[in-house]
């Protein structure tokens, strides 16, 4: 798709040298009839140019690519506004690039955002003088926990202070509903919890959706958005989803076992192979059954 975009930015923009070739008599344009001023094709010729930049930094993947766009478009539609009887039809084209560009721009916005909560929650972490977990740190810790601890080889490590994780695979909304392809970062503070989690996700073919989990501060936050500009949920700071990041937050430590002898989570015996885990976190607090296996 990108290279089909790239094709109809690069016809659109060279569509856009009739008005200069007319202007400046440089061939005969029978489908423009209006007659055309030299500062007027003037604007087509730099309207081309944009465009044609446009589509060169777009296929570098320049990520404000968008902005030359923008001014591309204000430009061609003045320019299609005056020329109407002639060049209406180009204001589809402008329609199309007008859409891609905005999901860009939501994209941008979009990852500036996770940047910055990314930086939020990671800002309280300590990551000079790093401890070292020994055998002395699990010895409250129930005896399964302990010895999923020995089998993580955990003992003699460094404790996970920050952890940030990539995922590739199919996700999907509903038990019958379609897998649909993603791919996805998670950054986790480990010592005061919280994670950031972002995602995205192929809806369908050409639509995709930008997801954004986290946990800060004890307040859960989950956003999503159709092709990075509308919004499809936004919730955040209530009951349901503070407990849900939170629960979130204390099932996803099995990539980080070294969070279990945190101070944060209080676990209980429940059997030779399980053990329930409690995360508090201000006056919230969560809780899972953990079971483990006998291999």
């Amino acid at each position: 798709m990108k290279y089909l975009f790239s094709f109809i930015l690069l016809v659109h923009a060279a569509l856009h040298l009739l008005g200069f070739a007319k202007a400046f008599h440089l061939a005969e344009i029978n489908t423009l009839s209006q007659n055309i001023s030299k500062p007027i094709g003037t604007l087509w010729f730099l309207t081309f140019l944009l465009f044609s930049i446009t589509t060169a930094i777009y296929i570098k993947n320049y990520k404000f690519w968008f902005v030359f766009a923008f001014i591309a478009l204000i430009l061609s539609q003045i320019l299609i506004l005056m020329f109407w009887k002639d060049a209406k039809f180009g204001t589809l084209a402008n329609i199309l690039i007008l859409i891609v560009s905005l999901s860009a721009y939501g994209q941008f916005q979009f990852d500036k955002m996770v940047e910055r909560e990314t930086k939020e929650i990671l800002i309280d972490a300590q990551t000079k003088n790093p401890s070292f977990i020994s055998e002395k740190d699990i010895l409250h810790l129930p005896e399964a926990v302990k010895k999923w601890l020995k089998n993580s080889r955990v003992i003699g490590q460094e404790k996970s202070q920050t952890i940030q994780l990539k995922q590739i695979g199919e996700m999907r909304t509903k038990p019958n509903s379609k897998w649909m392809p993603f791919t996805a970062t998670q950054t986790f503070n480990v010592q005061i919890p919280g994670f950031v989690w972002e995602t995205k996700v192929e809806a369908m073919p050409v639509i995709w959706m930008r997801g954004r989990d986290k946990l800060y501060q004890g307040q859960g936050n989950m956003l999503i958005k159709l092709a990075n500009l509308i919004p499809v949920v936004n919730e955040s700071n209530n009951k349901q989803i503070n407990s849900g990041a939170m629960i979130r937050f204390l099932a996803e430590i099995c990539w980080f076992p070294s969070a279990a002898i945190n101070n944060y989570i209080v676990w209980e015996s429940i059997s030779e192979n399980s053990a329930k885990a409690t995360l508090t976190i201000k006056d919230t607090s969560v809780s899972g059954i953990f079971k483990f296996s006998t291999a």
